[in-house]
C-alpha cells in the first residue's frame, strides 16, 4: 500500500515538475524579450540623448542662434546671411558648418550662391520653445528683485 501511495506522488510530482519548467521556460522567454526590449529602449533613450547633446552643442553658440532665428522665415543666402550677422565670409561659413553637421541646416546651391534653410521647421519651434524659457526666467529673475 504505501508503494502504491509513492508511485501517484512521483507521477505528480513529474507532472508538478514539468509544468514548472515549462513555466520557467516561458518566463524565461518573456523575460529575454523584456530586456531585449529594454535594451532597444535603453540603446535608442541613449542615442536620442548623443543626438541632443549635440545639438545643443550647435546651438551653443549667440550667432548660431541668431542664424537660427534668421533662417526661421525661410531660405536665405549665405551673403544676406554675412550681412545680417556683421561677420566675416570664414566666420558665417564655420557657423553654417557646425549646423550642418548637427543636422539643423541644409545648403543647396544656384550658380555661385549658396542658400541655407532649416531641415525641419522643428528646429525653429525648438528655438522659440527655449527663448520663452528664458524669458520666463528674466522675468522670475526680475520679480525676485523688485
Amino acid at each position: 500500500m504505501s508503494c502504491s501511495n509513492r508511485a501517484p506522488k512521483s507521477r505528480m510530482s513529474l507532472e508538478q515538475t514539468a509544468e514548472t519548467s515549462v513555466a520557467a521556460l516561458a518566463s524565461a522567454a518573456t523575460f529575454n524579450l523584456y530586456m531585449k526590449s529594454a535594451n532597444q529602449k535603453k540603446a535608442t533613450d541613449l542615442l536620442l540623448y548623443e543626438m541632443q547633446a549635440n545639438i545643443c552643442k550647435a546651438f551653443a553658440h549667440p550667432k548660431r542662434l541668431q542664424i537660427l532665428d534668421l533662417l526661421g522665415d525661410g531660405e536665405m543666402g549665405v551673403s544676406e546671411l554675412q550681412e545680417k550677422l556683421e561677420v566675416s565670409k570664414t566666420n558665417v561659413s564655420q557657423h553654417l558648418t557646425i549646423l550642418k553637421s548637427a543636422g539643423v541646416l541644409k545648403t543647396r546651391r544656384s550658380g555661385k550662391q549658396t542658400y541655407c534653410s532649416l531641415t525641419i521647421p522643428e528646429v525653429k519651434q525648438a528655438c522659440q520653445l527655449i527663448s520663452k524659457v528664458l524669458r520666463a526666467q528674466i522675468a522670475h529673475t526680475r520679480s525676485l528683485t523688485d
